[in-house]
């Protein structure tokens, strides 16, 4: 092993996909947490990345694939944004043939290679008895994997989306929220003075509730969402009456980057894929900024509306974690530890209405989380409902 065992055992802890605020909070948690009840904490580097990198070797160095964390590298970090341990969107159960470690591609040769063995030799020879994965369904996915080869997991949901089943609430998604309200709120101030749309595209793969709650909260008159396959004349019409309602002369709509309109399809930046199959979207907000001033004049007496179009992108996943995105990590960091002292693991830590909680780890990958449009969302008006609030969780929506 290339570490001496504390008393009690040791926990490695990585972040992966996308970074969120809280990610920094949550490590904190996990390993304040371990330390004071005698464990050894490693935090795995650039996610699943590190772990299939790892030199076998005692004398080896590994200082770009782990390190050992101690509370004043925790406590420094603890309150920022991001991840200090990096972040990767790395599979190891597919992995490019170009992307295959040095010291292993004398073993893969293959254009897609299944390193999941590799991670699990590593894990053993850091000595780490139990993984605590951070991300979304695609990182924990994996998680799964490796859970049903043998390895200790317990999971912390993370992910702006709020989209990873079983549980109510992502590390991340309140402060996206917030930021989201708060760039739209800025923002409104031009299109006002200029009398135009607003139109501002929004994280949101398959799931609309990053567009839904600002939405819900006032900061803007419509949403589009993955969920709805959307009609442009539709909402052109919604916005120029949005627009002549408001004395200021403007109306501001938010576009899931996942939105589809009828007889569309997702729009993506590039036709590569990560290693989880997804193409990097982006551009359907410049789509839809185009197709309504073209529209406008339609419902405005023949006269044209011009737009301001702004992709928010990384401006709401930078930055310093709300009071939300700092006490849920810290209880989830908490929650996982109360788990490894009970010896349970293969277990997701969950918010389930209002209440923290644990769920089987294979709830990441049993189904999908998405907006419920049935119950909260107004196909005809393309907005949220605001009705049936009572008994509600704090962000409405849930992981039905």
């Amino acid at each position: 092993m290339a570490n001496v065992k504390t008393k009690k055992g040791v926990i490695g802890i990585l972040t992966g996909g996308g970074d969120v605020p809280g990610l920094n909070p949550a490590i904190r948690a996990v390993t304040i947490r371990a330390l004071r009840e005698g464990y050894q904490v490693i935090g795995i580097r650039r996610g699943w990345a590190g772990a299939i990198s790892i030199l076998r070797e005692e004398k080896a160095d590994n200082s770009e694939n782990y390190q050992i964390l101690t509370e004043e590298i925790v406590n420094r970090a603890g309150r920022t944004g991001g991840t200090f341990l990096h972040t990767s969107r790395t599979n190891p159960s597919s992995i490019a043939k170009s992307s295959v470690p040095v010291h292993l591609q004398d073993k893969y040769q293959n254009e897609k290679n299944d390193l999941t063995d590799e991670v699990v030799k590593n894990l053993d020879f850091l000595g780490i008895d139990y993984i605590i994965p951070i991300g979304g369904d695609d990182t924990l996915s994996f998680g799964v994997k490796l859970y049903k080869k043998g390895v200790r997991v317990i999971a912390i949901p993370k992910t702006m989306d709020n989209d990873v089943p079983g549980t109510d609430y992502c590390i991340g998604f309140s402060t996206c929220v917030s930021r989201t309200i708060e760039m739209t709120n800025r923002l409104r101030t031009s299109a006002g003075s200029h009398e135009r749309f607003l139109v501002l595209e929004v994280f949101g793969r398959y799931a609309g509730f990053t567009a839904m709650l600002p939405t819900m909260a006032g900061a803007a008159n419509r949403c589009v969402i993955p969920e709805y396959k959307f009609n442009m004349e539709c909402l052109t019409e919604l916005m120029v009456a949005d627009r002549n309602k408001n004395p200021s002369k403007y109306s501001v709509v938010l576009v899931s980057e996942g939105a589809m309109f009828e007889g569309g399809e997702m729009i993506f930046q590039t036709a590569t894929t990560d290693a989880f199959g997804h193409a990097k979207l982006g551009g359907i907000g410049d789509v839809v900024s185009a197709e309504i001033k073209d529209l406008s004049a339609k419902y405005n007496n023949g006269k044209t509306i011009n737009v301001v179009n702004q992709r928010l992108g990384y401006l709401v996943r930078g930055g310093d974690p709300d009071a939300i995105d700092s006490i849920v990590p810290m209880a989830y960091g908490n929650l996982a530890l109360d788990l490894i002292l009970q010896g349970i693991h293969g277990r997701l830590v969950v918010l389930k209405n209002g209440r923290y909680d644990n769920l089987p780890l294979d709830v990441v990958t049993a189904s999908k989380k998405t907006v419920n449009i049935d119950r909260y969302y107004n196909r005809e008006r393309l907005r949220p409902n605001y009705e049936s609030f009572e008994m509600r969780p704090l962000f409405i929506m849930t992981s039905e």
